[in-house]
């Protein structure tokens, strides 16, 4: 075999792995599992009790070196209690669960519009960073305008790094990522939960030791 047959050899065979590598990957490729993020001496923590379709607890590693008035104002709402009983309104399949509407979002009232309020406290300017989304990964939900986010947030249920730098990233799941896939799916592109969907029964603020 002379050195230039070897050498298409060698570039066949190695575009051949190449393609049987990635199609490994797209179809036998594990379910996303968020990253063992154990929090650190004095981090604050949110602890989100799910029930209906997921039961359990998710605890949430809040990261105000990244978002000090984002973090501020979800850990105000909830000590204040204004997440209890509000219901998971937004849920796409391999992307991620949104929640945290209390004005519109309350388990014991009309849902229809979750998704469209906020709190009573005001708007926050957007303060983006380079963490990148990963799977657990919590973000501030918003509209067009990057400075509207006020209450409502989202758990990744996969990567998205299409999103870093998009939306302010509050948090990182630290354990109970297992709750948060088990979280009853919506329907459609949008992701609207039909029915009864999930709800954080609490949402309690640990304060770091």
């Amino acid at each position: 075999m002379n050195k230039n047959t070897l050498i298409a050899w060698v570039v066949f065979l190695a575009g051949v792995f190449l393609v049987v590598g990635y199609a490994y990957k797209t179809l036998y490729s594990p379910e996303p599992v968020a990253p063992d993020v154990p929090a650190t001496t004095g981090q604050t923590q949110l602890e989100i009790t799910v029930s209906g379709q997921a039961n359990g607890v998710v605890v949430v590693n809040l990261l105000p070196d990244l978002a000090p008035k984002h973090v501020a104002q979800v850990t105000t709402l909830a000590r204040q209690g204004e997440y209890d009983g509000v219901v998971f309104h937004r849920v796409i399949d391999g992307f991620m669960a949104q929640t945290g509407d209390v004005q519109f979002g309350r388990q014991d009232g009309d849902t229809g519009n979750a998704g469209m309020g906020g709190s009573s406290l005001p708007d926050i300017p957007a303060e983006f960073s380079d963490y990148s989304y990963v799977a657990g990964t919590v973000g501030m939900a918003r509209s067009s305008n990057p400075n509207s986010a006020n209450s409502q947030f989202f758990i990744m249920l996969a990567p998205g790094a299409f999103l870093d730098g998009q939306y302010t990233v509050i948090g990182q799941v630290a354990s109970g990522f297992e709750v948060v896939q088990a979280i009853k799916l919506g329907e459609g592109q949008n992701g609207a939960v039909i029915g009864a969907p999930d709800v954080m029964t609490s949402v309690r603020v640990i304060d770091g030791l």
